[in-house]
């Protein structure tokens, strides 16, 4: 067994100083991830930085010169979140992914933050006797050649076909969030959509997160569209299964046509894949199921597929195109 360096936090700050001052050191929230990578030997960490006790745990509205919205603490547990009158009412793709993800017992630990940085789930990442890149660098990939089911589709390179696997993050992509951080430089902003990042030659780094850098919130500005959203999600089973693919979106409709919408897929790449392109070309059209499918191929057109994942593609444009259907029978009603 491993020796470990157990520290805890109060503040943010201290626990920012904290890892500063520790080699080899990761931040422990909920655990729900990281822990099941210390029993597999994916993750060998030094020491870890507790950072469940610090007072991050709030959901509040916020008022400022560009806006109104929610900021949502990083240690806030997932089911909580998915429960807040505020984020039912008005964010309902969010609260619907976090309903989708995982099983209750796990939602009841799992934070907001943690969720975000989820590592992938690929079935070779982590199994430590086979190559990998995503866990060591320069090994190679086995997924390109050996099982491909769950393959991204999207932005993969020939060093990694890994997916991400939270849900939460595609709702706050699609929905344009933000991610407040702090670490050792201080305080800084990120939109969701550019915290995580594509393999490239090195897909051991998912985020664009400095080293020491923390999540204290997650900030989800309130628009007309975000409250005309939704969450769909295929998967092998009804519970604690991850997205085969996933949509999340929102839609705003007048006079017949399409005036503002957002996507999100989920199980199609490296990351939350903001589907822009399509977003694009629904604008101004009338929403039906053959502008959907239209739209669908247009951001497709760069997919790659192999023989096991090809299904993806099908499953995705209807499972795009039955959200955005009863997103517009709602926006109707």
């Amino acid at each position: 067994m491993k020796d470990l360096t157990y520290l805890t936090a109060d503040t943010a700050d201290s626990a920012v100083e904290l890892f500063a001052a520790t080699p080899g050191a990761q931040f422990l929230g909920g655990g729900t991830n990281l822990i099941d990578h210390l029993k597999l030997g994916v993750a060998t960490p030094d020491a870890l930085v507790d950072i469940s006790r610090i007072p991050l745990d709030r959901v509040e509205e916020y008022q400022d010169a560009i806006g109104s919205g929610l900021r949502i603490g990083s240690n806030v547990r997932n089911s909580d979140l998915a429960a807040h009158p505020v984020v039912r009412a008005s964010f309902p793709a969010v609260s619907r992914a976090l309903l989708a993800g995982a099983s209750g017992q796990i939602r009841n630990q799992a934070t907001t933050g943690g969720n975000l940085l989820q590592r992938t789930r690929c079935v070779y990442f982590q199994d430590v006797t086979t190559p990998c890149n995503k866990r060591e660098p320069g090994t190679g990939c086995s997924a390109l050649e050996g099982y491909g089911r769950h393959n991204a589709v999207l932005g993969a390179s020939d060093a990694c076909v890994a997916t991400h696997p939270s849900d939460l993050a595609v709702a706050l992509a699609a929905l344009d969030a933000s991610v407040v951080v702090l670490g050792p430089e201080g305080e800084r902003r990120i939109a969701l959509d550019d915290l995580h990042r594509l393999p490239d030659d090195d897909p051991s780094i998912d985020t664009i997160l400095e080293p020491g850098e923390l999540i204290t919130s997650v900030e989800l500005p309130r628009t007309a569209v975000a409250a005309q959203s939704t969450y769909r999600k295929v998967r092998d089973r009804a519970s604690f299964a991850f997205a085969l693919v996933s949509v999340a979106a929102a839609l705003q409709v007048e006079g017949g046509r399409v005036s503002d919408v957002r996507i999100a897929w989920g199980g199609v790449a490296h990351k939350p894949w903001r589907a822009r392109r399509a977003e694009d070309w629904l604008r101004g059209r009338a929403i039906t199921e053959q502008t959907i499918r239209a739209a669908v191929a247009e951001e497709l057109t760069a997919a790659r597929t192999n023989a096991q994942s090809v299904y993806k593609v099908p499953m995705l444009t209807n499972t795009t195109t039955l959200a955005l259907l009863r997103l517009a029978e709602e926006v109707a009603q």
